[in-house]
């Protein structure tokens, strides 16, 4: 077998390459991730990983991306076009799923909404460190652990979050790569509009929602006994994730 590349090397999950191909610890909630992601491959959508099953280890296995992601990915949706591009992929992934079926019995790892015409199976985890880069150009999203059915709401005001962004001056200077104090309001409406949402009514109150949901799945997470969340917790992440909520309502007139 060829050699093993570490790309990830938490506590609680290993993920290395090896050649063109990516092994993570097997969850649960895989196959039904692996069905969705058969799908996409089915529909033509060239942005998501293939499903290649389980390795001789038990790990799942999906093809690599080659590209840039993680941290590389902040300063990709500074500028409007890699903004725009960002928004157009999220809608581009909606699209494609909308005509998938999840599995009899299928396992999601956050739970599901309900089975609405109206839902699709969000990524779940959308932001900028989950999309593979070439260039200005995205070329694939990575990291597909929360999946799971719901509105494409879900999705939408969770990519706002960190990319209008919902953060302070400070943070958007010091660690996202902003050269200078974005202007939130126009950040959300080149993304609502590269998306194709008719208007951005609302979307202010579904990001502050969706902050509060994220604060509430850590927590419940950690409870569970659930890492990394039981750690990020006891570090004192939802004092963090609390304060992100308070600033988001008390700033809301820079997004309105």
């Amino acid at each position: 077998m060829a050699s093993e590349e570490v790309m990830q090397d938490g506590v609680h999950r290993r993920v290395v390459r090896i050649g063109d191909t990516v092994r993570r610890p097997a969850q649960p909630w895989t196959p039904s991730v692996h069905a969705l992601l058969r799908h996409l491959e089915e529909v033509g959508f060239a942005y998501a990983p293939r499903p290649l099953g389980f390795d001789e280890e038990g790990r799942e296995a999906v093809s690599f991306i080659e590209g840039d992601s993680g941290s590389a990915g902040w300063a990709k949706v500074v500028d409007d076009k890699g903004l725009r591009n960002f928004a157009r992929l999220l809608r581009d992934y909606h699209d494609a799923c909308a005509g998938f079926s999840p599995p009899p019995g299928a396992i999601w790892s956050v739970g599901a909404g309900g089975s609405g015409h109206d839902e699709v199976v969000c990524h779940g985890d959308f932001g900028p460190w989950n999309v593979v880069w070439r260039g200005d150009q995205p070329v694939g999203i990575i990291d597909w652990d929360f999946a799971r059915p719901a509105l494409r709401v879900h999705d939408v005001a969770y990519a706002l979050e960190y990319v209008a962004p919902f953060r302070d001056d400070a943070e958007c200077l010091r660690w996202l790569r902003y050269p200078a104090a974005p202007d939130r309001r126009r950040r959300l409406e080149i993304f609502c509009t590269a998306y194709g949402l008719d208007s951005a009514a609302g979307i202010v109150s579904s990001v502050i929602g969706r902050q509060q949901d994220n604060a509430d799945l850590v927590g419940r997470l950690a409870e569970q006994g659930h890492e990394p969340q039981a750690t990020w917790v006891a570090d004192g992440l939802l004092t963090e994730l609390d304060d992100r909520i308070a600033w988001s309502r008390a700033h809301r007139h820079l997004f309105e």
